[in-house]
């Protein structure tokens, strides 16, 4: 039973017995610390609605990644906190289908390049794949035009499975610390 339906119970006793909260506590039995109890949690609605937020352009991602995505901007939260926040607003995901039957959700529609290296096509990136030795097998992405001309203000991709990883989003947000 949670401790407001506990605080109800005690609530309804005094005021059909007239007792006084020590005796409707040791009648139901009730702890009298339980009773008197108050939440100190100050008010969660700010993050509440970035959570929501997140998790409506993000619509795959669970409490976890979107606990990664508040630590990024600066969000003082702990992943518990965003678990039970994320539980209580019924985002939990449910029968999680297959990943080739979901389908992504464009967050806005691709703009026109106005200007040169604003954009490069997908086929100025691609993997190489090889074998060591000892059969540890490895790949490479190559980004051989880059060093001609620089980088491009964006980069589409295919969300193939070489660019849906933690490790590349770790890599994209953190760009020094890749190997």
């Amino acid at each position: 039973m949670k401790p407001a339906r506990k605080r109800q119970l005690v609530d309804e006793v005094r005021a059909v017995w007239r007792v006084s909260i020590r005796r409707a506590c040791e009648a139901l039995p009730v702890d009298r610390s339980t009773y008197r109890y108050r939440s100190k949690r100050t008010g969660e609605g700010v993050l509440m609605k970035r959570i929501m937020e997140i998790a409506e352009t993000r619509v795959r991602y669970g409490y976890r990644c979107i606990h990664v995505l508040l630590a990024r901007e600066g969000w003082l939260v702990n992943a518990k906190r965003v678990c039970r926040l994320y539980r209580e607003m019924g985002l939990q995901l449910r029968n999680r289908s297959p990943k080739r039957r979901v389908k992504a959700q464009r967050r806005e529609d691709r703009a026109a390049a106005t200007a040169a290296n604003q954009v490069w096509a997908m086929d100025s990136m691609d993997f190489v794949h090889d074998q060591l030795f000892d059969g540890l097998k490895i790949r490479i992405l190559t980004e051989r035009v880059s060093r001609e001309i620089g980088y491009p203000k964006t980069i589409p991709l295919d969300n193939g499975p070489e660019f849906v990883s933690k490790e590349l989003d770790v890599w994209a947000f953190f760009p020094g610390r890749h190997a």
